[in-house]
């Protein structure tokens, strides 16, 4: 139940139009000075729009996997001092959590907007599955050429797929704090932000060219 009637209004308001994109308020949010300033922007403007985007990549993540997943929107809960950077929601097989999982993320820095398949550092059976993602290094180098890759989601560099290698894969599998994001970025000045339907076809085809990776890590997981 959400319980800020702010939160509500919103929501309510979403729910009637749909979700409408991302335009320059949202990603102004992250140059708002102090954590309980900008949380409290989050919480009424982006998390409202996560909540009716991440229900529409939701219903399509489950139709095309046959199985029930599961929307999370960050809550930033441990923060104490520093507001964050970034913002994201998270669709996972897990009703109680995504970290541990291999999950898809879709979230925002003050300058971009990212869609993630997400191996972070508290991922179980990384190791395993860091070896299968290995073995299918060339599949990985095949993806679309506006793909990238992150190693680390909480920092905004990332790595175009040339300039991708092995080596990143065997840090990921040996560093215990490495982390793997593959996805796309879109920068905040393209238009597709702004046209709901639009970015949410993008990101559901996004979803779509990762999920024989998805598939990859959750058998390796579980092997």
């Amino acid at each position: 139940m959400i319980n800020n009637p702010v939160i509500r209004i919103i929501r309510e308001r979403l729910l009637i139009d749909g979700f409408n994109g991302f335009d320059e308020k949202d990603f102004a949010i992250f140059h708002i000075e102090g954590l309980e300033n900008r949380m409290e922007a989050l919480q009424s403007r982006l998390q409202p729009k996560f909540a009716e985007l991440g229900e529409e990549l939701t219903n399509h993540l489950s139709t095309q996997l046959g199985n029930e997943m599961f929307l999370h929107i960050a809550k930033h809960a441990r923060r104490t001092v520093n507001p964050p950077d970034n913002t994201w929601l998270a669709i996972a097989d897990s009703k109680r959590g995504y970290k541990k999982h291999p999950h898809f993320q879709v979230g925002l820095w003050d300058d971009r907007v990212f869609i993630w398949l997400s191996l972070i550092y508290e991922l179980e059976g990384k190791q395993s599955i860091a070896q299968s993602f290995l073995e299918r290094f060339e599949a990985i180098k095949k993806l679309p050429k506006d793909y990238v890759v992150s190693l680390d989601h909480m920092t905004k560099p990332v790595i175009t797929l040339p300039e991708f290698e092995k080596k990143d894969l065997e840090r990921f599998r040996d560093v215990k704090k490495a982390e793997l994001l593959i996805g796309k970025i879109i920068p905040k000045d393209n238009p597709i932000l702004q046209n709901g339907k639009a970015f949410t076809k993008e990101a559901e085809q996004t979803i779509q060219t990762l999920l024989p990776f998805y598939h990859l890590a959750l058998r390796s997981r579980n092997n």
